[in-house]
């Protein structure tokens, strides 16, 4: 049986997500396949590298924090179990909380109006790595996430 992290971004009218695990690859799709990106992530000793689409993605621990940027966004992330972070700019940008709860993850990305919940079964993944999927899918697929200033 494959690894699997997959699940739903946006709820009804949001993406399907689903990527395989294979050691320290994480390769999958975010979204169908006419409107969607691929996944790329090679988890290092230090972060997290890869590619979401065509846009680069690197993270590195630091402080205890993930820090690094999804394609032109900053990404700041802490926690295993329990995520939270921001991904953007101070005011434009987007508050991340989730919560693992053995091998579901439940979150939100933005506000309750504007955001975006997701919802993914996570197989032998820690929280804050189906966060980082959740995350990459959204800037990957939504407009408003991957506009450069």
């Amino acid at each position: 049986m494959e690894d699997l992290i997959k699940g739903r971004l946006g709820g009804a009218d949001g993406y399907d997500i689903r990527c395989v695990i294979d050691g320290d690859r994480i390769t999958g799709r975010a979204g169908g396949k006419l409107h969607g990106k691929d996944i790329d992530l090679e988890i290092t000793e230090r972060g997290v590298q890869g590619t979401v689409g065509a846009d680069p993605f690197k993270i590195e621990l630091q402080d205890g924090e993930l820090k690094g940027n999804v394609g032109s966004q900053k990404l700041t992330l802490r926690g295993v179990d329990r995520v939270t972070g921001y991904m953007g700019e101070p005011i434009v940008g987007w508050n991340v909380v989730a919560q693992q709860n053995g091998d579901q993850l439940v979150g939100q990305l933005g506000s309750t109006v504007l955001g975006r919940n997701f919802e993914l079964s996570l197989g032998s993944a820690p929280g804050w790595v189906g966060t980082l999927v959740a995350l990459v899918s959204f800037y990957a697929l939504e407009p408003r996430a991957s506009i450069s200033r």
